[in-house]
């Protein structure tokens, strides 16, 4: 059986289970892309570990790409369209995990102001955008593929609640949200209302003027020029700069409620 069908009989069950298994989904189909037009019984180990790899160092996105092909060929395994996976079987050793970076008040300030940078006259929307991004994601602890997930359907401005599906464990949770992110949120889909809304109340809260979904590598692209704007630079003793993902880490280490914390911004 070619490999493209095996990974869309995959993306289907998980989705049937109620996953929405996007990101997964995309990287599955670079797999297939890489693999090229073949069966999945042709897929050479070489091939699997030249892509789990990659063309930059060895980071924590080759146990990533490794988790959800072992998931793929469990699924194939188990139907007999393979007999065995070409996975690795020894696992490499990773590097040590980035420290999370803990942003000042002054640096939460000035990374939000540098949110400005992103204006740029074919999508007006954008720096607005991101700001509320950046204050969403410090003022909940949501992680980024969570927020990016959002649909206008999950945020009720009302009881101040947003609805995080398809969580870590595949789980629903309902995060609560202090008055004055509500009013960053209000003001955000007001004006997000003005771009396409290709699935009404279903369509994506942090979106392109064309309505799609923000990809998430263009997010971590879009922080790294606001990280320099705002300069944030890397910690002595880090190889890498403070990332966005640690925004989450301010949010569970501070002390002060969110709306006190956010009222310093």
């Amino acid at each position: 059986m070619k490999l493209i069908v095996v990974i869309n009989d995959y993306v289907t069950l998980q989705q049937s289970l109620g996953m929405r298994f996007e990101s997964a989904s995309r990287l599955l189909r670079q797999f297939s892309r890489n693999m090229g037009d073949i069966r999945i019984d042709e897929v050479n180990p070489q091939a699997v570990a030249a892509f789990l790899q990659g063309t930059g160092p060895l980071s924590a996105t080759w146990a990533l790409k490794h988790s959800v092909l072992s998931g793929l060929y469990r699924f194939a395994i188990g139907r007999s369209y393979v007999s065995s996976s070409p996975l690795p079987a020894n696992l490499p050793k990773l590097p040590p995990q980035q420290t999370p970076y803990v942003y000042s008040t002054d640096e939460l300030r000035r990374l939000i102001e540098a949110t400005s940078i992103l204006h740029v006259a074919h999508s007006r929307l954008q720096a607005p955008m991101y700001r509320t991004l950046l204050m969403l994601l410090y003022g909940s602890g949501l992680r980024i593929g969570e927020a990016l997930g959002l649909t206008l359907r999950d945020i009720d401005l009302v009881q101040r609640i947003v609805t995080v599906r398809e969580t870590k464990f595949f789980k629903t949770r309902l995060v609560p949200v202090g008055p004055k992110l509500a009013q960053e949120l209000a003001a955000h889909i007001a004006r997000r209302r003005q771009l396409s809304m290709p699935a009404g109340e279903d369509s994506a809260v942090f979106t392109t003027r064309t309505g799609r979904a923000w990809p998430y590598q263009h997010v971590i692209t879009l922080f790294q020029h606001v990280r320099r704007a705002a300069h944030i630079d890397r910690p002595a003793g880090e190889l890498r700069p403070p990332r966005l993902h640690d925004l989450r880490q301010n949010a569970e280490s501070r002390k002060m409620p969110s709306d006190a914390a956010w009222a310093l911004i």
